[in-house]
């Protein structure tokens, strides 16, 4: 299935706050709808997160998740993938919770500490107060932990389960990180990387980024290697076309970028998947089905998940 290309859409995140698009999701209702609308845009695989619905704070805990997990999956077929980052301000612990006590078919999984700097976006929304503003600032002095006592702690607690990863590699140091723990057993193929272009404390988005972490990942896992790529922000489709091209799988979603062309907030996950889509098509590639996505990547299938 050379041609089939992945689409995983990431709804609504960590990262963005509601003061900066009328169009995040934020409350079940609203998470639920989205997906349902990235899955029947051309999605196969949905990457969530759940916030509190009052405040638009990150919300990891399992109870949150169910608020819109069963709805999605009566709704549609797309692979479920819960995040194991969470929030850079909460424990492993916490973090690792809903993946493993839901025991879905995929788990992100950050592949190394890094700094992890939020605080640029206030110039954009200098009006915006409250945690918000809180969540921006102290990003100034923030490291994203994820030791090798974490990363083994997620690998061994969600994957108890056959759940399997996407791991969220934001430089080159991470695939090695990666490769250490192929080399120890812990992880077994295939291995679906999802490279992270764009972050301050990471790689950049230049072109020569791309094709560096791509010829990396290629030499070091080889035929197992499944390689996505996403672009924060404004480079989102440029970074995601460039990797198409690669032959690499795409990531889109509000969690990764608030819009769908320059200076215009995307009204929805799904238009940003509907544009994945077509410029997929234009490489003279197709999207994958979930099922196809299933294959692909080794999974379990959505009849044993606990939800």
């Amino acid at each position: 299935m050379t041609d089939a290309v992945i689409i995983t859409c990431a709804v609504t995140g960590a990262i963005h706050t509601p003061h900066m698009s009328p169009h995040l999701p934020v409350t079940p209702d609203e998470i639920a709808k989205a997906a349902i609308g990235a899955a029947e845009a051309g999605a196969s695989i949905l990457h969530l997160h759940a916030r509190d619905p009052k405040s638009g704070k990150p919300d990891q805990t399992p109870e949150g998740f169910m608020r819109f997990l069963p709805r999605i999956k009566q709704a549609t077929s797309a692979v479920v993938n819960l995040t194991t980052g969470g929030s850079p301000y909460m424990t492993v612990e916490e973090r690792a919770r809903p993946a493993t006590e839901l025991a879905p078919e995929v788990a992100s999984l950050n592949m190394g500490s890094m700094n992890f700097g939020l605080y640029g976006m206030l110039a954009r929304y200098p009006d915006i107060a409250g945690w918000e503003r809180e969540h921006l600032e102290g990003s100034r002095d923030l490291v994203f932990r994820n030791s090798f006592k974490d990363i083994e702690y997620v690998l061994s607690q969600a994957g108890a389960n056959g759940t399997r990863f996407e791991f969220e590699c934001y430089d080159i140091s991470h695939l090695y990180n990666l490769a250490h723990f192929v080399d120890r057993g812990l992880v077994k193929p295939p291995f679906f990387v999802q490279s992270v272009f764009g972050l301050l404390g990471g790689i950049g988005n230049h072109p020569e980024d791309i094709a560096h972490m791509k010829r990396t990942a290629d030499r070091l896992f080889g035929a197992d290697l499944r390689w996505s790529v996403l672009g924060a922000g404004a480079a989102q489709f440029r970074v995601a076309t460039h990797a198409a091209a690669l032959g690499g799988n795409i990531r889109v979603g509000l969690e990764d970028s608030l819009w769908i062309a320059k200076d215009r907030l995307a009204q929805s996950n799904a238009q940003q998947v509907h544009k994945a889509k077509s410029l997929i098509e234009a490489l003279g590639k197709r999207v994958a089905t979930p099922e196809e996505a299933r294959e692909i990547l080794g999974l379990k299938g959505g009849d044993r998940v606990n939800f």
